[in-house]
């Protein structure tokens, strides 16, 4: 009976301790010529930026896989703007499912950078352009053909030196770049979340 008792006031005295420093190393994870491989899903809606009289309102999903270097070492150590650059290209598919089933595909460029000076929660910004194939048929854009270009604001957090879930909100626009009418284009609020594995 006693044994019990001991056992069981030192677990509590243990679950009471302090935790241990999250130790990260920012510069190591994110160290020059890193390869960081993260797949990504997204959820998005088109919303009325011009008050136009006649909208379809798209809802959507995305997936995606980017395949990213970070091609150099981090940057400004000292400073606010601490962090470091990630290029990437995707694969990403976007499939639309309301008013009606329809999808775009192509392949996008994208730019992150990190913001490192919050420990494991790593905050980032990002642009993205691609291009791809459509079968979208609306009032706003109706071509085989469409650009997509997006940015956005999230943040990583690091689960292990090594990987990280991340979640953000991005602004997409869709159009053909007047390659055929019409080309009103659409705006969309997304968002997404992800995983990424850094490989030095």
């Amino acid at each position: 009976m006693t044994k019990r008792i001991t056992v069981m006031v030192a677990l509590l005295l243990a679950a009471a301790a302090p935790a241990p420093a999250w130790a990260f190393d920012a510069e190591q994870t994110f160290k020059k010529g890193t390869f960081v491989l993260s797949g990504e899903g997204a959820y998005g809606w088109q919303f009325n930026l011009e008050n136009k009289k006649s909208v379809t309102y798209l809802e959507f999903y995305d997936v995606g896989v980017r395949f990213s270097l970070l091609p150099f070492d981090p940057v400004g150590k000292d400073h606010f703007w601490y962090g470091a650059l990630e290029v990437g290209f995707e694969p990403l598919y976007q499939k639309y499912t309301e008013p009606k089933p329809a999808f775009w595909a192509g392949l996008a460029s994208v730019l992150r950078y990190h913001f490192l000076g919050l420990g494991r929660v790593v905050p980032y910004a990002e642009l993205g352009a691609a291009a791809g194939g459509t079968d979208l048929e609306i009032r706003e854009i109706d071509s085989s053909f469409a650009f997509l270009l997006f940015g956005g604001l999230g943040a990583s957090l690091f689960v292990s030196d090594k990987t990280a879930l991340y979640a953000g909100y991005r602004y997409q626009h869709v159009s053909n770049g007047n390659t055929s009418q019409p080309n009103r284009g659409f705006e969309a609020h997304v968002g997404v979340a992800g995983i990424s594995f850094y490989f030095p």
